[in-house]
């Protein structure tokens, strides 16, 4: 019998960069002693060429190329279908990450019970014992003789199952825990985590299977295993709990099918996670007393509008250099936020500490919030109250100009909704139609927003 040639390689476990040996650093990323030898299994056969994403084709002129779109179908939640672009698609690969107990194995739990009242769904469970989750789903009063369940860790014998069964949704929870018999390596290394994600992503594809998997997360937030699984996958999706732990946030971070950075919001209650229809009304939960340094600004969640508060609190320096903090916001953002106002608003922070934060544990990835923390930080250093049916939203440019955001007048639709009838807006964003219970300021500089309040 001809001895069977097993390929090996040097991986780095951060990025995924492959070299043909070991060194300590990693070019790619530029990280240290993260590169590991994999076996990657044995070389194919001469005269076969498997197609990862599905069958191999011939050349061929790309507008020959049937373009027949896939019927999306529901995955029974409303926020969660908005998350993924509309629904599931056929032959999709989903990876769901996020810490321990932010409600990955419940949420995958409620939406399979409803949508096997439709679909065939097997779930792959490699942690829990079918006892836990039974449980769990009674808890939870969720219908129970739909669901195929599997307690199994080999992606062979899952493979197998699935092939007998011919489910239309497979749930591998989680991806960390799988290992393949070909391969020499502990479960959860970055060799067993990228073949068992190749194997069941190369499974999906051929087979028109929906494919969701769990994946942990390390402890900088980042998922745990070769950067190429995030590569692999179609849709990756983020879930995190707020500060509060009252409220979880999906948001997609990659997505084939639909738009990214889109945003669900779920409740944690004790029948599971719960849809929120309306995320503004429980982030702007103000108190009845006015105080200075608080403002609402409007962001750009996927395809809506996001109501949040933001707080700033400036106070004289007691300890030497100032302190700059900003919650849900990025460091360096405030920094050239705080140099816009010293250099062109006429105000001296250079002697101040300044904190800005928020309110709700919402994360601003977006720059239609500067102009919105620019006055409350002036708000608060001058220490007047601004009106709290006042919306600002806009980008502040380093000269000192208001740059327009997208979706300027749906913003302000949204603000109308929740009872705002005054906005400082850049003056691009100014609708050319008055809007019914609102007048809107457009401003063209930082000056003039500072003369507005």
């Amino acid at each position: 019998m001809a001895k069977v040639k097993v390929k090996t390689g040097y991986v780095c476990s951060d990025c995924g960069a492959n070299y043909p040996k070991w060194q300590g650093h990693c070019s790619a990323c530029d990280a240290w002693s993260t590169i590991k030898e994999v076996r990657l299994g044995a070389e194919p056969r001469a005269g076969r060429r498997d197609g990862f994403a599905g069958a191999t084709s011939a050349v061929t002129l790309l507008g020959e190329v049937n373009c027949t779109e896939e019927a999306r179908f529901s995955s029974g939640s409303e926020e969660f279908d908005r998350v993924l672009g509309g629904g599931f698609v056929p032959g999709s690969v989903i990876l769901i990450g996020g810490d321990p107990g932010a409600g990955k194995s419940t949420i995958l739990l409620q939406t399979m019970c409803h949508a096997a009242a439709s679909k065939g769904v097997l779930y792959v469970s490699g942690e829990e014992s079918l006892q836990q989750i039974a449980g769990r789903a009674r808890r939870l009063q969720l219908p129970l003789d739909r669901v195929k369940m599997l307690a199994e860790s080999s992606v062979e014998r899952v493979l197998e199952a699935a092939d007998s069964v011919r489910p239309e949704v497979v749930v591998i929870d989680s991806i960390q825990v799988m290992q393949s018999a070909g391969i020499d390596a502990a479960p959860g290394g970055v060799s067993q985590v990228r073949e068992s994600a190749a194997a069941f992503t190369c499974y999906a594809k051929t087979s028109g299977v929906v494919l969701i998997m769990v994946g942990h997360v390390t402890k900088d937030q980042a998922l745990a295993g070769p950067m190429t699984l995030s590569h692999m996958v179609d849709t990756q999706v983020m879930l995190s709990s707020t500060e509060d732990a009252r409220y979880r946030l999906m948001r997609t971070t990659k997505n084939r099918f639909g738009p990214v950075n889109e945003l669900g919001v779920f409740a944690m209650t004790e029948r599971g996670l719960r849809e929120v229809k309306n995320p503004s009304a429980i982030f702007l939960t103000r108190t009845e007393t006015e105080a200075p340094g608080s403002l609402i600004s409007v962001l750009w969640e996927g395809t809506r509008p996001l109501l949040v508060e933001i707080q700033s609190l400036v106070v004289s320096a007691q300890y030497g250099s100032p302190r700059r903090l900003g919650i849900g916001l990025d460091q360096n953002r405030i920094a050239m936020i705080l140099a816009v106002i010293t250099k062109h608003g006429g105000l001296v922070l250079s002697d101040q500490d300044v904190f800005v934060n928020v309110v709700g544990g919402i994360r601003v990835l977006e720059t239609s919030a500067d102009l919105a923390v620019a006055l409350a930080i002036v708000s608060s250093f001058r220490n007047s109250v601004l009106p709290q049916d006042l919306l600002v939203f806009g980008e502040v440019g380093l000269s000192g100009e208001i740059r327009p955001v997208s979706n300027g007048e749906s913003r302000l639709k949204e603000g109308v909704k929740h009872g705002f009838t005054r906005a400082i807006v850049p003056k691009g964003n100014a609708p050319k139609k008055e809007i019914a219970g609102m007048k809107v300021v457009g401003v063209a500089s930082l000056a003039e927003a500072l003369d507005a309040i």
